[in-house]
């Protein structure tokens, strides 16, 4: 199969062809033969996109599936543009040892979903490391759902056992929640000095033990330059920002939205807002990560925290480019290819993030010129709804290959 069009990298766009034999890119280059996918000019071929930060919902309990599980996350990822995500563990049963990691990994070959699946393994209280590589993340304090620390000593002794690992850090930080708790609103129980605070303390751990660090969702402008500071000593640090803190700020919440608009961490100012999208374009931020969290708009009026964006993933992008002016190549870096760095150790024989002989066949297609209205009819989470219903993005999603075949 040969696709011919315009191509993203970071480092460059040009028209090419790729050819592909079986799940792989084989050749890229001009005048490979004739086409069997041509994209006009208005489109712009990106390695296939990662969401390295999402809550499928489905593990053997499959007890929450009633809102997500697998397969359907998977399509609304194919609905988005993404290719392949990462699922957190924070479930009923969480994959915390070789048991229950292999368990929830049986679990999902079951499912048979239509993309490609990482699994984060747990960090809590106790807990140590698994007997193989896989990505680990720590709740410093709590979320949603059972897997936490109450204190940051508990959380450095537990990190000692995990020297060199990869841990991704929820930043919150459990006292300074705890002293907040009775707060009247939601961002006044989850101020921006818990997640300065926390990132002080993941910067120390990453630092002490080795690791190689992610902090998941950054939201407050304060501690991008605890990061910088943590990066020009040589600390091991990436980060992550979702679309909701790129989008929303706090000047968005209303009596009526309150509900749908409430996430862990939770929107900030619009400085902050202002100095999350500064951060990712100048590269402090590493990844566009969802936090995909799908609840049904009842438990949401309830107080459970998260929004669903698989669905919005790419249309989101096409807001980024053309109304943000983020140019393709910082586009390529942040939703293909550090994605495609952070899950590739653990994936074998699969390769993400570049379009480059080796590299799986998963590819998404953009289109610039064509504006989409978000619709919840349109939608294919579980959960069934959106933040963005009834906002107009500037692009859409032209087409999505996964590992050789044309999934949309």
């Amino acid at each position: 199969m040969i696709i011919q069009g315009t191509l993203v990298s970071s480092s460059g766009t040009f028209k090419s062809q790729i050819r592909v034999d079986g799940n792989f890119i084989v050749e890229v280059g001009p005048n490979l033969g004739q086409p069997d996918f041509s994209f006009s000019d208005d489109c712009l071929i990106f390695a296939g996109m990662g969401d390295i930060h999402i809550h499928a919902r489905d593990d053997v309990s499959e007890s929450q599936t009633y809102k997500e599980d697998f397969c359907t996350a998977g399509a609304a990822a194919i609905n988005g543009g993404v290719v392949h995500a990462a699922d957190m563990p924070n479930n009923p049963v969480p994959p915390i040892t070789d048991e229950s990691y292999h368990e929830k990994t049986r679990h999902l070959e079951k499912r048979n979903p239509p993309i490609h699946f990482t699994l984060y393994a747990g960090i809590g209280p106790g807990t140590r490391p698994l007997s193989f590589a896989v990505p680990y993340k720590a709740y410093m304090g709590p979320s949603v759902g059972d897997l936490f620390f109450k204190t940051l000593e508990q959380l450095d002794e537990t990190l000692s056992h995990y020297r060199g690992c990869n841990v991704s850090f929820h930043c919150e930080d459990p006292i300074l929640l705890e002293e907040h708790a009775d707060a009247a609103r939601h961002e006044e129980k989850r101020p921006a000095e818990c997640e300065i605070s926390a990132t002080r303390f993941a910067l120390q751990m990453i630092e002490k033990y080795e690791l190689n660090g992610k902090l998941c969702h950054y939201s407050v402008g304060e501690g991008l330059p605890l990061i910088r500071e943590a990066r020009s000593r040589g600390l091991k640090v990436t980060c992550e920002v979702t679309p909701h803190h790129l989008y929303f700020d706090q000047t968005d919440l209303t009596d009526e939205n309150r509900g749908k608009m409430q996430m862990n961490p939770p929107l900030r100012t619009v400085a902050d807002r202002q100095a999350m999208l500064a951060a990712l374009r100048e590269g402090t931020l590493d990844y566009l990560a969802t936090d995909h969290a799908p609840h049904t708009l009842e438990e949401n009026e309830q107080g459970i925290s998260g929004q669903p964006h698989l669905d919005t993933f790419g249309v989101f992008v096409t807001w980024l480019i053309l109304d943000q002016k983020f140019t393709p190549e910082q586009a390529a870096l942040f939703c293909s290819e550090n994605p495609g760095n952070f899950v590739n150790p653990y994936v074998s024989p699969k390769k993400f993030g570049k379009i480059e002989p080796g590299y799986t066949a998963s590819l998404t297609v953009l289109n610039l010129k064509q504006p989409v209205t978000i619709k919840r009819e349109d939608l294919k989470t579980k959960c069934g709804w959106s933040p963005f219903e009834g906002i107009t993005f500037p692009g859409s999603i032209e087409a999505v290959f996964i590992e050789g075949r044309k999934a949309r």
